[in-house]
């Protein structure tokens, strides 16, 4: 790596301490502005030298190789890979369609990239076993969540905990009423995660406590948020909702990534 990184440019969960994990910022990288300045996404027009120097510094820090910081295609699904110790690691760039990733390997990290979607990331009692997910509203209402759990436990694991990273907040998520009709028809019961917008025919809908749901729902006892919002902190988060509001443009995304825990 040619600098060193920030203080404050990634962010750990107390309840994820006993892995190797890190919410990051977009602090901390080498890309100009827009994408200013830990942009780890690998399909943004940025410079992909910034980009692949980025993510080495995720790795760096999650105490692997750049080339096993795994990632994916992600399309608001809830297909879930699961990389087990007879599965070959794909080249950056070149993950396959799929919105979350689980693993037993301690020789991998694995990542998921947001700009107000809900990065969770779960970890086995022992640590051996891990999980990243790319939840926005879509995907979470989809069951992405509780598919990372069942591949989890396909593996081995059990009793998992869970963190929600920083991702958009209520007060400014603002959605039409057919997005609302879409989740509660997926979820009955989760009318308590929209509250009316002053806009008519809108509301304001809470992702972070509706993943939390979706995971208690699950099984899960062990679940936390960081309760950070993306779009209403532009020096350390990327948010596409902001930049949506604020006109358009090109911005970069975040990425949040987790690691078994090392056996030797």
């Amino acid at each position: 790596m040619s600098d060193t990184p920030p203080r404050g440019w990634v962010l750990g969960a107390e309840s994820l301490s006993f892995v190797p994990h890190g919410f990051f910022t977009r602090r901390g990288g080498v890309s100009p502005a827009p994408f200013d300045s830990l942009n780890c996404s690998l399909a943004s027009p940025d410079r992909a030298e910034n980009v692949a120097e980025n993510r080495g510094r995720v790795a760096a820090c999650l105490g692997v190789a750049s080339e096993r910081l795994m990632g994916l295609t992600q399309t608001h699904s809830a297909t879930v890979i699961s990389l087990t110790h007879d599965t070959h690691p794909w080249r950056p760039g070149q993950g396959p369609q799929a919105d979350a990733l689980v693993t037993d390997r301690d020789d991998l990290a694995l990542g998921v990239i947001t700009a107000d979607c809900g990065p969770v990331l779960f970890a086995s009692p022992d640590g051996r076993i891990v999980g990243a997910a790319h939840a926005g509203w879509r995907g979470a209402a989809g069951g992405v969540l509780e598919a990372t759990v069942t591949a989890m436990a396909d593996l081995g694991a059990s009793d998992l905990v869970a963190c929600v990273g920083p991702c958009i907040r209520q007060p400014r998520y603002e959605v039409g009423a057919e997005m609302r009709a879409e989740v509660l028809d997926r979820t009955p019961g989760a009318e308590g995660y929209f509250l009316r917008a002053p806009r008519m025919g809108h509301y304001l809908f809470d992702l972070p406590g509706y993943c939390l749901y979706r995971l208690r729902r699950a099984g899960l006892r062990r679940v936390s948020a960081l309760g950070l919002d993306t779009c209403a902190d532009p020096q350390r988060f990327f948010s596409h909702r902001r930049r949506v509001l604020a006109g358009g443009g090109m911005i970069g995304h975040q990425i949040s990534a987790i690691r078994a825990r090392p056996t030797r």
